[in-house]
């Protein structure tokens, strides 16, 4: 395994009489020992080679050097440590972790790295539904969706009673011409507009969209897909849809409606549902200038649009008065009333939804699923599915490995940078390769305990009673 060592040492003055100095000169030394745990977690849930089972190689295989599983592990690992961009891996292809993720400790050919450079994994990125003369890799994305949804079915041993399942949009910029590039009034610039779906902190689907459309566009389909493979799996479990107003849509609700699946949306207010808590809001209003606090009532009433709905629906009006002025909030539900009261659903359930947002920064900020600076949407999905697929992985981690400790509610980036950005020593031997981490690591304790969890839920993963 190549190394580009420099000799040149660098002087840092003295301590107590004793020279200091530096050189790039250790040998095999890696900055992301930790990365091990991403090894163990993906033996625990078999993702990275159920991922690149929905690739398909049109490669000469006598000609080949990295196989589709070593390029699709080497991406999401990537991402999962930090490195977005793929120019990162001219670098990361000589790093012996990565080699040791990739199962693989030296290239059959001469002059090769053990796991690919920028060039291979950008034929990856560029994959196509089928092959062509110039890509001979292909990707089904239906059965990358699938596999979502069959990782977080896999993530319970019992089927739960109930799931709840957050819907939202958010916005992925832009900053060059690429494909499906629209202007977005209300994020202010051009974006993508990806679609969301969760359950907890379960990433169900990431559907890229152009931003010159509804927030719910394409949602009925995905949920239909979803709540399908869910029930084909666990058929009375009970499924309740949490979105914000930008859901709110008759075509959805009354799928949910058809098909046993409860809902709780956002409403748009207007005029005609502001004066249905006029009562209420006087009250709210007289009650925050005798406290001086804001105060709020709640009311619910059956009510339908003047010709978009079907039928008239449930709603529950928050009536509050803050910060000197009336601020009315609306949400829609098919739950009744004996399971829900008005205050109990909007603040215990509906609010609620807001956690989901939290979900989506991990993915934006610290796995880099808006970068998505390729030319094509095709290409842009695929980023997407990958960042998604580093988060799952991660997600795994917390669940399997990291229950009961400081960790158990981590962001993918503390535990990144916790866990996995740990400096270690490799020794390879005929018998052995040892990685030699950091002694001070604060975190040894809690990692060496998923690591100990890790190879458990392997062995039982791989001998299952």
């Amino acid at each position: 395994m190549p190394t580009d060592c420099s000799a040149e040492r660098f002087d840092f003055g003295a301590v107590e009489g004793r020279a200091v100095d530096a050189a790039f000169d250790a040998g095999l030394v890696t900055s992301d020992a930790g990365a091990l745990l991403l090894g163990a977690t993906d033996r625990a849930i078999d993702l990275v080679d159920r991922f690149a089972a929905c690739f398909r190689d049109y490669r000469r295989q006598d000609l080949i050097e990295h196989a589709i599983a070593t390029l699709v592990g080497q991406r999401v690992f990537g991402i999962a440590l930090g490195y977005e961009d793929l120019n990162d891996h001219d670098e990361l292809r000589h790093d012996p972790l990565m080699a040791l993720l990739a199962g693989k400790l030296e290239a059959k050919r001469e002059h090769c790295a053990p796991v690919a450079g920028k060039s291979t994994l950008n034929r990856l990125e560029l994959s196509r539904a089928g092959a062509t003369r110039y890509h001979r890799i292909a990707h089904e994305g239906a059965a990358i969706e699938r596999l979502f949804v069959a990782l977080f079915l896999e993530a319970h041993r019992r089927p739960p009673k109930q799931i709840i399942l957050d819907l939202d949009a958010t916005d992925d910029p832009l900053h060059g011409r690429q494909e499906g590039r629209f202007f977005h009034g209300y994020y202010d610039g051009y974006c993508y507009l990806p679609l969301y779906v969760f359950c907890g902190r379960h990433l169900l689907a990431a559907k890229l969209r152009p931003s010159d459309i509804d927030a719910s566009a394409g949602s009925l389909e995905e949920v239909a897909r979803i709540v399908a493979q869910i029930r084909a799996r666990w058929p009375c479990v009970r499924i309740l849809l949490r979105a914000d107003s930008g859901f709110a849509r008759e075509a959805l609700m009354a799928w949910c409606e058809e098909n046993r699946v409860d809902y709780v949306f956002g409403l748009a207010r207007n005029a005609r549902l502001v004066a249905m808590i006029e009562a209420e809001l006087a009250t709210a209003k007289a009650m925050a200038e005798k406290a001086g606090r804001p105060a709020r009532r709640f009311k619910e009433f059956r009510w339908s649009t003047l010709d978009s709905w079907s039928r008239p629906r449930r709603v529950i009006a928050k009536a509050e008065w803050t910060a000197g002025e009336a601020n009315p909030r609306f949400i829609v539900t098919s739950l009744e009333r004996s399971e829900n009261g008005a205050r109990q659903l909007y603040e215990d359930v509906y609010c609620a939804r807001g956690e989901m947002e939290n979900r989506i920064k991990e993915c934006q900020l610290d796995l880099y699923a808006d970068r998505t600076s390729a030319a094509t949407m095709r290409a842009n999905q695929l980023r997407l599915w990958f960042a998604s697929m580093a988060y799952v992985l991660l997600c795994a981690l917390r669940r399997i490995g990291l229950a009961g400790t400081d960790f158990a509610q981590a962001t993918c980036g503390t535990i990144r940078l916790k866990l996995l950005k740990i400096g270690a020593l490799v020794r390879i031997s005929v018998r052995r390769i040892r990685i030699a981490m950091a002694s001070a690591c604060p975190a040894a304790e809690d990692w060496g305990r998923a690591a100990r969890r890790l190879a458990a839920a392997a062995q039982a993963r791989a001998s299952p009673a």
